[in-house]
């Protein structure tokens, strides 16, 4: 069987499922990408194309402009795809992200092959992300938001025409697209390393040159790909001085980076040209004593591990959006986990069976919550090894997930 993967970022969340096809006798795997050179990656060859913002025109309806940019896109990769086909490839199944728009042209190059979707997210004026959080999301013009959204939904339900399956790695992601979609909608998670992911008792990692951290220390995580308030940064810091007074010995430690990965980047009165990493901790450092509240960036991925096997408490925060690796990663970890109360997070973990849940704006809640598990480590060891249970046994990537995907992929081939 021939496949084409197509993801900007390849290979996103096909990591493990290309490289496992890939290996398979008889299978020859490609990947579209955006970048500058083609490439091989774990058996998978690799072909790149470029997007030039000097393609987007100016002007026209601001409903439009994101379909704008997607069309763009899907003509870089048609014709990169085009090129493919020129030198003789010609997929049976195509594997593809679809939110950036370049698989809407891939039936036009390629009009046999059978193409499934990854469905993440649809977009939603009520019930998701749109209009969680008053203080960021209300809209100036709600009528011009609607459309808005609707707009971004055109690329999401062109490129559904024409493909045979989806795949969401969660029921509630597959719960935001159109009724009628569901049974073409798959739920399979892009899977978790629990063999690698793991508890390790004996852990110990050294922070900021030289200071020495074990699990006998009192350490309290939080991660965010960018430190902003779709993963609830804000309410975090806000709860952060009364739980440092609660907690004289513990220490804080933030993994992420000062980029936007969901919602806006600052624009209010004095926020232009700032982080919300800063403009948060701006608000509460003088209540803060810095010597115990570390920001750490980007860590490399062991390292990142390991900190969360050292955690004592892990504090995951979301909007009613896609969740984060890094909430099921901490789970197969086994950590003492205080997660928002919201639609995902509630897939996952039951409160006080997996972890404890707090309405994401409750900072004093959370305070308590993660008291509570500092100041109860039987309850804590408990709801960890609940949370690394119910990974391994709905979400494991060896005996569930990527069975599972290969067998999707069988089904879309036909």
């Amino acid at each position: 069987m021939n496949v084409l993967f197509v993801h900007q970022n390849f290979p996103g969340q096909y990591r493990h499922l290309a490289p496992a096809l890939a290996a398979l006798p008889g299978h020859q795997v490609r990947a579209l990408r955006i970048g500058k050179d083609d490439a091989s990656w774990q058996g998978v060859k690799v072909s790149s194309y470029a997007v030039s913002p000097e393609s987007v025109t100016p002007g026209g309806h601001p409903w439009l402009a994101d379909m704008q940019t997607k069309l763009v896109r899907a003509e870089a990769a048609a014709r990169a795809a085009a090129q493919l086909k020129a030198d003789g490839f010609v997929p049976d199944v195509i594997v593809a992200h679809p939110g950036w728009g370049e698989t809407l042209l891939l039936p036009e190059v390629w009009p046999r092959a059978r193409i499934g979707l990854f469905c993440e997210v649809y977009y939603r004026g009520d019930g998701a992300d749109v209009g969680f959080d008053p203080e960021f999301s209300k809209a100036a013009d709600e009528l011009a938001e609607a459309g808005r959204l609707r707009a971004k939904n055109i690329n999401h339900l062109l490129s559904f025409e024409d493909a045979v399956a989806g795949i969401s790695p969660t029921e509630w992601q597959r719960s935001l697209y159109p009724e009628r979609m569901h049974e073409r909608i798959n739920v399979v998670h892009d899977g978790i390393d629990t063999r690698a992911l793991r508890p390790n008792p004996g852990i110990s990692m050294s922070l900021n040159k030289g200071l020495r951290l074990t699990r006998e220390d009192e350490v309290i995580t939080f991660v965010n790909r960018n430190l902003e308030p779709y993963r609830g940064y804000h309410v975090f810091m806000r709860a952060l001085p009364e739980l440092l007074r609660r907690r004289p010995k513990a220490r804080v430690i933030l993994v992420g980076g000062d980029g936007v990965s969901y919602g806006a980047a600052p624009s209010g009165p004095g926020q232009v040209g700032k982080t919300w990493r800063q403009i948060f901790l701006d608000e509460v450092k003088d209540e803060l004593d810095m010597r115990r509240v570390h920001f750490v960036g980007k860590l490399p991925y062991a390292d990142f591990v390991q900190l969360l096997q050292l955690s004592r408490v892990h504090v995951y925060l979301t909007y009613p959006f896609v969740l984060s690796w890094s909430l099921m990663e901490s789970m197969s970890i086994g950590c003492a986990i205080v997660a928002s109360d919201t639609a995902p997070v509630r897939e996952v973990i039951a409160d006080r069976e997996h972890g404890l849940l707090v309405d994401f704006f409750d900072g004093q809640s959370l305070v308590e919550r993660c008291c509570e598990l500092l100041d109860d480590p039987a309850l804590a060891a408990r709801l960890g090894k609940a949370a690394r249970e119910r990974v391994v046994e709905r979400y494991d990537l060896t005996t569930r997930c990527l069975p599972a995907q290969l067998e999707w992929v069988e089904r879309v081939r036909g």
